[in-house]
């Protein structure tokens, strides 16, 4: 039996990611406290190891669940392409999730609905559909930086496997986002979030276009903090 065309369609494109088999919720799993901010917000403490660089790897993850979860439902996407494509970034991110959070196990220092969004933030980056598109392009980078940049700490072989599993696809959904925005799909000079100057010349012993920059996890604190989409302080040695 054939099914309208638009179904069809979407869930082909779907099963060529290979997405379908997670379901639906993993589109739909929102941090417990977006909305209710009576509660306590929790500081989010990460050590200076490789379970407080897997938890900070963790932190980002959620982000960018959370971020395209509310996009997709913003309804400021309306290019079915565009929609999709975003639709499988999504399933990705809530996989990464729960792949780290199972990598972790008991040594994971957060729950998803421990994270507090500030709704104003939220609602500024998800104006309008070129405004989603670049916060999202300004999310996967930050993710390849910060996991480039700590992955050079990283002991423990299993951590490090875990690290690298994500980054590069990282780095593909920022590609694929420059391309619905028109924008060159490697980073431009200028365009950096950290400066050549601020950057940890020990992280950074090649610079240029063909090489991505090494962040240091303060510096991608900070990076987070602009974007003003998160009520949780964040501290400890790691970000010293």
């Amino acid at each position: 039996m054939k099914k309208g065309k638009g179904a069809s369609t979407s869930r082909r494109t779907l099963l060529q990611w290979g997405l379908c088999g997670l379901g639906a919720a993993a589109l739909t799993t929102l941090p417990g406290r977006l909305m209710a901010k009576t509660a306590p917000i929790k500081t989010l403490i990460f050590s200076a190891d490789d379970i407080g660089i897997l938890n900070f790897a963790l932190l980002l993850e959620e982000l960018e669940a959370a971020f395209y979860v509310l996009a997709l439902k913003s309804g400021n996407v309306t290019d079915p392409k565009e929609f999709d494509y975003l639709q499988a970034i999504a399933t990705h991110e809530a996989t990464h999730v729960k792949f780290l959070r199972k990598v972790l196990g008991t040594n994971t220092i957060f729950r998803t609905r421990d994270l507090s969004f500030n709704q104003a933030g939220l609602d500024a980056v998800l104006t309008d559909r070129d405004t989603i598109l670049n916060t999202a392009v300004a999310l996967e980078d930050t993710g390849v930086h910060a996991y480039n940049g700590a992955g050079t700490s990283i002991k423990d072989p299993t951590y490090l496997l875990a690290a690298g599993s994500i980054v590069s696809v990282e780095a593909r959904h920022t590609a694929g986002v420059r391309g619905l925005l028109k924008r060159p799909s490697t980073q431009q000079d200028g365009e950096e979030a950290v400066s050549q100057a601020d950057l940890v010349p020990e992280l950074n012993p090649f610079y240029g276009r063909p090489y991505d920059e090494l962040y240091t996890p303060r510096q991608i604190v900070a990076i987070v903090y602009s974007l003003n989409i998160l009520n949780n302080p964040i501290t400890g040695a790691l970000v010293a």
